[in-house]
């Protein structure tokens, strides 16, 4: 099951980054069969961050809720964020390039 993530920050989260960081990008590595692509939203490069963005590949909604639930930053930080299911176009075209 292909889910989506889109993560919301709070004011609290730009602690939560600088202080989590290195335990977040673990926690990313560790899943990376399920979380294959992550990363951090903003309104302009070079910004300060506004949110996040997951790409999941997980056997069930209640996976999914698992490793948000278990992600460091959430954790600390329980920030608001939308779980939908993503039907990628043009399925024979990787996500990335």
């Amino acid at each position: 099951m292909r889910l989506i993530v889109i993560f919301e920050d709070t004011p609290a989260m730009a602690v939560v980054r600088e202080r989590l960081e290195p335990a977040h990008l673990a926690y990313l590595r560790e899943h990376v069969k399920e979380i294959p692509l992550a990363g951090g939203t903003r309104d302009v490069p070079g910004g300060v961050y506004v949110g996040g963005l997951w790409i999941l590949e997980v056997a069930s909604k209640e996976r999914a809720l698992a490793l948000i639930e278990g992600d460091p930053y959430y954790v600390a930080e329980r920030r608001p964020y939308r779980l939908l299911v993503w039907g990628k176009a043009l399925p024979d075209v990787p996500a990335v390039l």
